[in-house]
C-alpha cells in the first residue's frame, strides 16, 4: 500500500534517499511545493515557544541586528577624521574593514557548527560579549597606535559572527510559511537601517564633540542592553519546530556529512555565489560613499580638503539618511512582490534577487560619473541603486531556510558568511583603495587626483553587480527542485540517512 506524503519503502524495508536533483523531487504544485505550504502545527497543539515569546524573540534579534549594523559602519561614518588623525592612505583606510570582515569569515564556519548542535542562545551571548569589550575598547586608540585599532576591529568581527550565523536560524525554528517571510524581512530591514543609523550616528557623535572617539562608544553601551535581552528573552527552540509539528528535527550528522550536503545543493551554491557579488558590491559602496561624495565637492570647489580633522561631515549624514529610507523601502517591496509572486512563479525569490541586482548596474554607472556636475543628481541615482540592492535582503535568508534542513542551516548560513565575505566586502574596501593610490601615484605628476582615482576604482562594482545577477538566474533554475528536496527531508528525518545495508538470515 502507497503512503501519502511520504517515500515508498524498499523491498529490504528501508527507505530510498532522495537526492537534491529534479529527479528525486515532487512536482511543483505538491504540499510541499511553495514556502507557505510548509509543515503548520497540528491544531490544538501546543508549541515548543508560544506566540508571544516567538514574538519577543525576534524583536530582540532585531534589535541586536540594528546595533550590529550601526557598529559597523561607524567607522565609515567618520572615515575622513580616522584618515585625518592616524594620517593613512586609501589603501590602508580600507584594510580596517577588511580586517575586521576576515576575522568574521574565519570564525564563522566555527560558530555555524556550534550552532547546530549546542545551545544557540549562550553561543551569542559569548559572541557578544567579546564585541562589546573590543569595540568600546577600540575607541581609546591613540594616534600612534593605529596598529591596535586594525587588531580590536578584527576582534570585533569575532563577535559579529556568533550573532549572524544564528540568529537567523532561530527565526527560523520559531516560524513558517508567509509569517517567517514577515520576520525574516523584519529581520533584515534592520541591516540598511542600521547601516545608516551607523554613518549619522558616527557623522553626529564626531560633530557634536569634536572628537570621533565618541563615535565608537555609543553602539557598545546600547550592544549591553541587546546583551540583557539575549540571555533573557531569546529562546532556543528546537530545531526544525516550525515545520516538524513543533517537535524539532533530532537526526544529527557529521560536519564533513553537512559540507557535502551542501555542496550538493546546487541552489544554495549559486545563491551564495550571488550573496557573494552582493557583499563586494555593497561592502564597497558603504565604506567609501560618505569620503567619495566629500572629494566630488572639492573636486568641484564646493568645499576646501579635509587635511586636519574634524572634517566635514555632511555626506555621511546624507548617505546614512539615504540608506535608512531607500533600505525601508527595498525591503518591503521585495517582501511583498515575493509573496505576491510566489503562487504564480515558483522561483520568483532569486528572479526578484536577480532583477534587483542588474537594475542597480546603469543606476550605479550614472552615479559613478554625474558626481562630477551635480551631487543631487548623484544622491538621487544612488538612492534608486540602494532601492534595488535592499529588495535581496529578506530573500536570501529566506531562500537558504527553505532549501537547507533544520539540522544544518546555521552551518549553511556559516559557510554562505564566509564565502561571501572572503570573495566579497572582505577584499572591496582595500581593493578600492589600492586601486585608488595606485592611480593616484601614476598622476603624480597632475593636479590633484584623489576624487578622480576614486571615481575610476569605483567602475569595479558595476561589474561585479553584472555577475551577481547571472549568479542568481542561475539559482532561479535548481530552487523549486531543491526547496521540496528540502521539505522532504524535513518531514522524514530518518531520509537523510543512507539505507541500511541489508541483513542475511540465518536459518
Amino acid at each position: 500500500m502507497e503512503l501519502k506524503g511520504s517515500a515508498t519503502f524498499n523491498q529490504d524495508g528501508s527507505r530510498p534517499r532522495p537526492s537534491l536533483g529534479s529527479s528525486a523531487a515532487l512536482p511543483y504544485g505538491a504540499l510541499a511545493s511553495s514556502l507557505s505550504s510548509l509543515t503548520p502545527a497540528t491544531p490544538g497543539e501546543r508549541p515548543a515557544v508560544s506566540r508571544r515569546r516567538s514574538l519577543v524573540a525576534v524583536i530582540v534579534l532585531c534589535y541586536v541586528n540594528l546595533i550590529n549594523y550601526m557598529e559597523r559602519y561607524t567607522i565609515a561614518g567618520v572615515l575622513l577624521n580616522i584618515q585625518a588623525f592616524f594620517d593613512i592612505n586609501d589603501s590602508t583606510a580600507g584594510l580596517l574593514q577588511t580586517i575586521f570582515i576576515c576575522s568574521f569569515l574565519v570564525t564563522a564556519p566555527f560558530f555555524g557548527y556550534l550552532g547546530d548542535r549546542y545551545n544557540r542562545v549562550y553561543i551569542m551571548a559569548a559572541g557578544l560579549s567579546v564585541w562589546l569589550v573590543t569595540a568600546i575598547g577600540s575607541s581609546f586608540v591613540p594616534k600612534s597606535e593605529f596598529w591596535l585599532l586594525v587588531l580590536l576591529r578584527s576582534l570585533v568581527g569575532i563577535g559579529e559572527a556568533s550573532y549572524s550565523t544564528i540568529a537567523p536560524t532561530i527565526i527560523g525554528d520559531l516560524y513558517t510559511g508567509g509569517q517567517r517571510t514577515v520576520m525574516i524581512a523584519a529581520f533584515y530591514i534592520f541591516i540598511p537601517v542600521g547601516s545608516g543609523l551607523g554613518y549619522i550616528i558616527g557623522a553626529s557623535m564626531a560633530s557634536l564633540t569634536g572628537d570621533w572617539h565618541w563615535s565608537l562608544r555609543v553602539t557598545p553601551m546600547l550592544g549591553l542592553i541587546g546583551l540583557f535581552l539575549v540571555v533573557f528573552f531569546c529562546p532556543n527552540p528546537p530545531r526544525g519546530a516550525a515545520e516538524n509539528n513543533q517537535h524539532g528535527v533530532n537526526d544529527q550528522s557529521s560536519y564533513l556529512e553537512d559540507i557535502k550536503y551542501l555542496l550538493k545543493n546546487k541552489s544554495y551554491l549559486w545563491s551564495s555565489l550571488g550573496v557573494t557579488a552582493m557583499a563586494f558590491l555593497t561592502g564597497a559602496l558603504a565604506f567609501w560613499m560618505p569620503t567619495f561624495l566629500f572629494r566630488a565637492q572639492v573636486f568641484q570647489g564646493l568645499y576646501p580638503p579635509c587635511a586636519k580633522g574634524p572634517c566635514n561631515s555632511k555626506d555621511s549624514l546624507i548617505f546614512g539618511a539615504i540608506t535608512v529610507v531607500s533600505g525601508i523601502l527595498g525591503v518591503c517591496i521585495g517582501t511583498g512582490l515575493a509573496r505576491w509572486l510566489r503562487n504564480k512563479v515558483p522561483n520568483a525569490d532569486p528572479l526578484i534577487c536577480a532583477g534587483g541586482m542588474l537594475g542597480s548596474v546603469p543606476c550605479l554607472f550614472i552615479s559613478i560619473f554625474l558626481a562630477t556636475a551635480s551631487i543631487p543628481g548623484t544622491y538621487v541615482f544612488i538612492f534608486i541603486a540602494e532601492v534595488l540592492l535592499s529588495l535581496n535582503w529578506s530573500l536570501l535568508a529566506d531562500m537558504l531556510l527553505y532549501v537547507v534542513v533544520p539540522t544544518k542551516r546555521a552551518t549553511a548560513e556559516a559557510l554562505q558568511i564566509t564565502i561571501g565575505h572572503l570573495l566579497g566586502d572582505a577584499g572591496s574596501p582595500y581593493l578600492i583603495g589600492v586601486v585608488s593610490d595606485a592611480i593616484r601615484s601614476y598622476k603624480s605628476s597632475s593636479p590633484d587626483w584623489s576624487f578622480p582615482s576614486l571615481q575610476y576604482s569605483f567602475l569595479i562594482c558595476p561589474f561585479v553587480g553584472i555577475l551577481g545577477g547571472v549568479f542568481f538566474l542561475m539559482t532561479a533554475l535548481y530552487i523549486s527542485d531543491d526547496r521540496t528536496a528540502a521539505q522532504r527531508l524535513t518531514e522524514d528525518p530518518l531520509q537523510q540517512r543512507p539505507p541500511p545495508e541489508p541483513t542475511t538470515e540465518r536459518n
